[in-house]
């Protein structure tokens, strides 16, 4: 198909012309494992963002909303929406491959199943259903504290996740791929199996220094439980222009958005302490394991947002970091 791409942001309508010396690109668009034309944009504006050239391409029916990868190169890195045509490393004539990544879910869908998983499959381990102890230990209870207690936060935990992804989260347009999904529910649901079978198992012994330990655990996992919960409302009022943030998020007269102090994500930083938290009133390691981890893939979240966030406002505090205070 032959398409032209107008940009109304310079005063260009159907029919106009613009000076001769006026340069505007030509964009093929092939299929990444065939390489075959899809698609062929003339007169494309140098100023054209990935994300308007993929508009065009879901106009013409060659695929639906956010259910392909863009790249320059068959096997390159991905391109995102707001990169900008001719900031691209090509010249007037660009040949941009699109990659059919198949069925695809949103954004809330991929958050229930991460948090509806891991709670009832605790559960399963908790009520000690047949077949996966011994038989003697079938829909028993164990004598411990710490073993109910750890249900009982490892249940809220989740359903606070849940409270959060139907209530309080602001999700974009875009999706998820099946097989990318399946992996992340073998991730949480798989971890969340580990750990429960070790917390609720017959022979679980409580941790080293007692009722001491769990109770500071249990008072740290409730702080930065109430102290995600917290952030997560700040992160839903502030403006947002598409996928990036709009304002600033500063804290509130809430003692627990004060992170917002020194960091730039205390989301993550609170998603971390819960975690650690858990891991120390369990005496646990695969939730220790869990908690590594978590912090590994949060950091590099907090990264990505903390430079954009730079990227994107002059004003940006200059005290803050990404996820540790003062350090990371």
């Amino acid at each position: 198909c032959d398409v032209t791409l107008y940009m109304c942001k310079h005063g260009l309508k159907a029919g106009a012309t613009k000076e001769k010396n006026y340069v505007f690109f030509e964009v093929d668009i092939r299929d990444s494992k065939t390489r075959l034309q899809l698609c062929f944009l003339d007169k494309v504006e140098p100023s054209a963002t990935i994300g308007e050239i993929k508009n065009l391409v879901y106009k013409n029916g060659m695929y639906q909303n956010g259910t392909e990868n863009t790249r320059l190169h068959m096997k390159g890195k991905a391109l995102n929406d707001d990169d900008v045509l001719e900031n691209l490393p090509v010249g007037t004539t660009a040949t941009i491959f699109f990659e059919d990544l198949g069925p695809q879910f949103g954004w809330v869908m991929v958050f229930l199943a991460e948090c509806l998983g891991p709670l009832f499959t605790y559960l399963l381990f908790y009520l000690r259903l047949p077949n996966i102890y011994e038989p003697q230990h079938d829909y028993t209870r164990s004598t411990f504290t710490v073993v109910r207690l750890a249900c009982v936060c490892h249940t809220l935990h989740y359903f606070r996740m849940l409270v959060e992804t139907i209530f309080i989260h602001r999700f974009s347009h875009g999706t998820m791929p099946l097989h990318s999904i399946m992996l992340i529910c073998l991730y949480y649901w798989g971890f969340a199996a580990w750990q429960a079978y070790y917390i609720n198992h017959p022979l679980y012994t409580v941790p080293s220094y007692g009722n001491l330990q769990v109770l500071l655990a249990l008072v740290l996992f409730l702080l930065c439980e109430i102290g995600s919960f917290s952030i997560n409302l700040v992160l839903n009022r502030i403006k947002c222009n598409g996928s990036r943030p709009g304002e600033i998020p500063y804290p509130t007269k809430n003692p627990f958005t004060w992170p917002f102090f020194f960091v730039s994500c205390p989301n993550y930083t609170y998603e971390a302490g819960v975690w650690l938290s858990f891991a120390v009133m369990t005496q646990c390691v695969p939730v220790a394991l869990f908690a590594f981890l978590g912090f590994i893939q949060m950091s590099i979240w907090a990264r990505q947002k903390h430079k954009m966030y730079i990227e994107t406002f002059e004003d940006y505090p200059d005290l803050r970091t990404a996820i540790i205070p003062l350090f990371m």
